[in-house]
This record gives structure tokens, sequence and C-alpha cells, in this order.
């Protein structure tokens, strides 16, 4: 389909007045332009609805096209691309898992010449013409397999970036970067030929000792939390690299940007104590990284336990988590566990032999309200509950 038609005046207002139409009901309705497969023209309804809060400029931008909507699913979100693209900068750097390019968009503002590789030629081509609307000049669009593209240009570049497909025709979704596409691991000599720096980013459910199993020469890893939900992992390698491995666990919410620094296998101790006035959950991609001890020195805070990563204070502190006001403690025992049946609360576990949904149909607790209950142990392996005020 030649994805020109829809740039007639009269397909753009389509697409915008149907926006908010059901998608069942759109299916129904009667194809306004002939010329124009229906289900062509359905999707850049579905893929633009889609793209409205990941992708703002893409959706508030005149004129663009929109591949199919899995490649807005599976593409960065404005505010990953404009984060990884915050951490490198230099005179080049090509994108070998292109896709939509929202990735390459941000780089771009980074580096003098960006390349843009992909395989599907029609995404190719789309890309090519959005790069063209958004004026963002200084990327070249190049269609084909990535290696074969790299040995054509056949110049050295300063960074090469890649986001592996987490596809496999033969084993469905996949987990190692060896079943990923490209196969990074097996590919990384034939990179090196042309940058001695990458970043590769990979889905957060990737274990790091996993990772750094298969890789090489990795710097820093960056686990990239949105509102405290991990969006993905991103790999700096930097060949000849054998020092120690850094690891930035970053958490954004309203465009403020959180890190907290530790280095990857670096033995950190944590001080101990029962639960004192503030308890303070560390964010998801400090748990991630493994090293949630180091926050006990870095903030003066003491662990209620080693396997429950809460921590408390008596004096109420910046931190890079949650915060709450203690304003109970209840033992986990049954006469004193009565309080909290029936109530409206916020339940969390953190080393405790309950889940939370055992736990809310064993004492009738429904979801909600301001109180947020911890069920956790401390120190002296006792089950305990805290009822807590977020802060």
């Amino acid at each position: 389909m030649d994805f020109k038609a829809l740039l007639n005046p009269e397909v753009q207002q389509f697409i915008q007045e149907n926006l908010d139409v059901n998608t069942t009901q759109l299916a129904l309705k009667k194809n306004p332009f002939p010329s124009i497969d229906y289900p062509f023209l359905m999707n850049q309804v579905v893929a633009k609805k889609k793209s409205k809060e990941k992708l703002p400029t893409w959706f508030e931008t005149k004129n663009i096209i929109f591949p199919a909507k899995i490649s807005i699913e599976q593409t960065s979100s404005e505010t990953t691309a404009a984060y990884k693209a915050s951490l490198i900068d230099g005179e080049s750097l090509i994108d070998l898992t292109g896709g939509f390019g929202i990735d390459t968009f941000y780089f771009a503002k980074h580096f003098k010449q960006v390349f843009h590789c992909e395989m599907n030629a029609e995404l190719s081509e789309i890309v090519a013409h959005n790069f063209n609307v958004l004026q963002q000049d200084n990327i070249t669009c190049l269609q084909g397999d990535s290696l074969v593209i790299l040995k054509q240009l056949n110049k050295k570049i300063d960074w090469i970036f890649i986001d592996p497909s987490r596809r496999s025709e033969t084993k469905g979704k996949v987990f190692l970067l060896k079943d990923c596409i490209p196969n990074v691991p097996d590919l990384l000599e034939d990179y090196f030929k042309f940058s001695h720096k990458i970043l590769i980013k990979t889905a957060p459910i990737l274990d790091i000792t996993s990772g750094l199993n298969e890789l090489k020469f990795v710097k820093k890893i960056h686990i990239v939390a949105v509102k405290n939900e991990i969006k993905e992992l991103l790999w700096e390698i930097e060949k000849g690299h054998l020092e120690t491995i850094e690891i930035s666990s970053v958490n954004i919410e309203n465009e403020k940007v959180t890190h907290f620094e530790t280095k990857y296998r670096e033995e950190y101790l944590s001080t101990f104590a029962a639960p004192k006035k503030y308890l303070y959950e560390p964010n998801s991609s400090i748990m991630k990284s493994g090293n949630m001890d180091a926050l006990s020195k870095a903030f003066n805070l003491d662990k209620l336990h080693q396997h429950s990563h809460l921590f408390t204070s008596d004096k109420l502190i910046d931190f890079p988590g949650r915060r709450f006001a203690i304003d109970e403690i209840i033992p986990f025992q049954k006469e004193a566990l009565k309080k909290i049946a029936k109530q409206k609360m916020n339940c969390s576990t953190r080393n405790f032999p309950l889940t939370v949904d055992e736990i809310k149909k064993k004492y009738k607790i429904n979801d909600g309200g301001i109180v947020f209950a911890f069920f956790t142990t401390q120190l002296n392996n006792e089950k305990i509950v805290l009822l807590c005020t977020k802060i």
C-alpha cells in the first residue's frame, strides 16, 4: 500500500476525527476512501491513538505516518529515548535496529550524523518520511541487514546502538541475548571493527548476571524505570574495559530523574534496627540492581531485616523511593490482627510467608484508602504489620 495516499488532507482529518471512536464501531463504518485499504486506514487511527501518551511529539505533529500498532507497542517511549540519548554523544552513531525511529530521533540531537537501519522496507520508508516531517535532517535511513550496511559503510563510527528483538521464530519469547535478533554476543567482534563503543538496550526481565555472562567489556549498566516501573536495561560497552562495572539505578517521574550509583558485586553492609519513625521502600530500579544494602550507608538508614529490603530512620530524609510515616506497629498475631480485618488499605509484603492476595482474602481487606500496610519480618525474625501514611 502506498502510504503517501494517507497524506491527503481529508484522510488526515478522518484519522484525527476518529481517534476517540471505539475500534469495533470504527470497523463497522463505511470506508470513505475506496482507494485506500480500510484495515490500513484503521491502523493509522489505532496506532496514532496508542502513541498519544507514549509518543506525544509524533501524535501532535501533522502528516506523521504510523506503522503497525505492534511497532508502537514495542518502541521506546519518548521519555526513555530522551534519557538514553543524554548518556552519549559524538560525531556519529548508527542504530542497527532502527524500528519506528524514536531512539534514533533523540540520538540525532546529540550526534552530528546518525544512521537508521531497518530490515523492513516499508517501515524504513515511513520512518524516513517522518524524520523529514519532524525536520531532523541529520539522519540517513538505510534499508537492509544492519551488518551488511556496516560493512558497506566501511567507516569508523563513534557509537553503535542495538535493541535486539526479543522474539525468536523457534523459541517464542526469549530472555537470553544469544537467542535475540541480532545475536549480539556472537557479533560483538564484528561490531568492534567499526566502533569501540556500543550501547545495548534489553528488556528489564533480563537478569544482570546472565547478561554479563554473555557480554564482555561492559562498563556501565543503567536500570531505567519510569514512575517506578522498570522499562529497560542499557548496557554501555567499551572495547577493552576490564575494570569495575558501574550500575546506575534510575527513576524518571514528572521530568525529574533520580539516580543511585553502585558497583556490580561490590560488598555493601547494612546496619539494622527495629522500626523507627519513618519507613523507606527503594525504587524498583534499585531493587533490580541487587545493591539495596548500599542505601544504608549512603543515607544513614537502618534496615529492618537482611531480606526485607525496607529501611527506617527517626529523621525524615530525601530518598530514592517511597517514604512513609509509621503510625502503628502490629505483631502478626491473631488477636492483634483483628484490628485490620475488613478494613480498606493498600497492602504490600516484603520477606513475608503470605502473598498480598492471600492476606486480603484471609482478613477480608479491601484495596484503597490512605493507609499503607507493610507485612514484613523484622530483625528478630518476628512477623509484623506496619501501618503507615505515605509522605
